[in-house]
């Protein structure tokens, strides 16, 4: 069973699993957290909790960081990474909610609520305020990803023409939205009267909007930020304020939060403020709660499609369903038949693949080690690194060609003593060993696996049968391969149960017998 911690508060519905017990302690102190972290496999944060090197290095037992919400500013992704830890977070669980706040500081700030409700909170009653009306605008977006698409839908509803800046995204998604992509920011700004953004902050989008940007807006125009923050300079949006260039400001994050009263954007008045409040919503907070448990859950389990620090592309991983658990399973297969100390390990992949098959290599390197390191402690994000750091070089190399198959994935793994290599397929979506070293031959890669070596003669297969069947040990299946009449074969026998070391003594002293070797897969 699977123990999951979550410390931040949130709403995680009626999800009931046996896989998983669940700890939920919101709002629980750092050292606490550190003091027993230790003993979780998975921890599910929201944006208090800082999941940085020293929390993961006391994490011994983690394998999953699951982040309620859409960034992971909290999350130290690199770190993470180096274990082998996988995150996720739920970034659709909010788009509805963080858009429509996105419109609700627009509409607040064009037709002046904030102020008008301070006024006649103050006992004044003035209807001498101009606000702005949005019909035939233009609205300018940064980030044209799900919330920026949600809110150039939005557009449409007030007849605004949306152009968007985003380099990142297909004309396509654009041309479906009725959005203008442009390829130049300061183009988009020239011509935009509103101005939202909603991209992540990494290096390239802080503090993208700049005192030169907000003076390539028309004067008048007004700027809302529903993001994070640092994407807007706040010292030049002060500035630019000031100086009468803007009509207004909206604001639901800052670049430290909270910003404290005496932060000079707090009490302007020209500026409308929310508390970081874009997912606030009972719906999506139900949403979140619900999603990032069931992705931990899912990755848990081995589905690394919704992982953020993979570095693979979740719809490549998709495509590769079938490749992923091949790769694993000759993996394991060569090291558990291999003698000697692993030096390389090459990995080929024949015929044409839809997507990027890189991943299948992670997915082999797994295998490799999963007999040493244990198979949770080894996953697509920690294989390669830790492969490497046992000094085992992972080459690989692809050719359309493919022979006997569509397609074809060959594993050659070379020792200090030997070198082998395993070859499989995939067919109707399930994996298939076609062949080792040079013999030819088609078995379903799972369970315990005997394959042993002989001269081609009759009764060897008989004898070894014979041997099995006398010690309780039944056959399921049976493959056999060789390379010439009279001349080396190999079978493979596919067994019920693992045989017992007196039984694998008694097959290897067989005279018909030049090798056995055991897997279990």
């Amino acid at each position: 069973m699977w123990q999951v911690l979550v410390t931040d508060e949130m709403r995680l519905g009626e999800i009931k699993n046996p896989e998983v017990r669940l700890d939920y302690r919101p709002n629980m102190p750092r050292e606490e957290i550190l003091r027993v972290i230790g003993k979780y496999d998975a921890i599910i944060t929201r944006s208090r909790t800082q999941v940085d090197s020293e929390l993961l290095e006391a994490g011994t037992r983690l394998k999953v960081v699951g982040r309620g919400g859409v960034g992971v500013d909290n999350v130290d992704l690199e770190a993470a990474s180096r274990r082998g830890i996988l995150v996720v977070n739920v970034p659709e669980a909010n788009t509805r909610s963080a858009a429509e706040l996105a419109w609700a500081l627009l509409l607040a700030v064009a037709r002046g609520l904030v102020e008008s409700d301070r006024k006649i909170r103050d006992g004044k009653w003035d209807r001498k305020y101009l606000g702005l009306e949005l019909d035939r605008k233009t609205l300018g977006i940064v980030g044209l990803g799900r919330i920026g698409g949600q809110v150039a839908r939005f557009a449409k509803a007030f007849d605004m023409r949306v152009l968007a800046y985003d380099p990142y995204i297909p004309r396509t998604r654009a041309e479906t939205l009725g959005v203008e992509l442009l390829d130049d920011l300061a183009d988009m700004l020239r011509q935009s009267n509103f101005l939202t953004v909603h991209t992540p902050l990494t290096e390239e989008t802080r503090g993208l909007i700049g005192r030169r940007e907000l003076y390539l807006l028309p004067k008048g125009a007004v700027v809302v930020n529903a993001a994070r923050g640092g994407i807007i300079d706040e010292k030049a949006l002060l500035e630019v304020l000031e100086e009468g260039h803007l009509f207004g400001a909206g604001l639901d994050v800052f670049a430290e939060e909270p910003p404290g009263a005496e932060h000079p954007l707090v009490q302007h008045p020209k500026v409308t403020h929310t508390a970081h409040l874009g997912a606030n919503t009972v719906e999506a907070q139900d949403r979140v709660g619900e999603a990032v448990l069931e992705r931990v859950i899912e990755t848990l389990r081995g589905n690394l499609a919704h992982a953020l620090n993979t570095g693979f592309d979740p719809e490549g991983l998709e495509a590769l369903r079938g490749w992923l658990p091949l790769g694993e399973a000759l993996g394991k297969l060569l090291a558990q038949i291999t003698q000697g100390r692993p030096q390389t390990a090459e990995v080929g992949f024949y015929g044409e693949f839809e997507k990027n098959p890189e991943p299948v290599a992670s997915a082999v390197a797994k295998g490799l080690l999963s007999r040493v390191l244990g198979v949770g402690d080894v996953n697509l994000v920690s294989a390669k690194p830790l492969l490497k750091e046992r000094g085992i070089e992972l080459v690989t190399r692809q050719s359309e060609q493919a022979q006997d198959y569509r397609q074809v994935l060959e594993v050659r793994l070379e020792t200090d003593r030997e070198t082998r290599r395993v070859r499989g397929t995939v067919m109707g979506g399930k994996p298939r060993l076609v062949g080792v070293d040079d013999y030819r031959l088609e078995v379903v890669p799972e369970g315990f696996m005997l394959i042993c070596t002989n001269r081609d003669q009759p009764g060897v297969v008989g004898k070894v049968g014979t041997l099995l069947g006398g010690s309780g040990v039944n056959i399921a299946g049976m493959q056999l391969g060789r390379d010439a009449p009279g001349g080396k074969a190999l079978f493979v026998l596919a067994i019920d149960e693992r045989p017992s070391e007196e039984v694998l003594d008694a097959l290897r002293g067989l005279d018909v017998l030049e090798r056995v070797d055991l897997a279990e897969l």
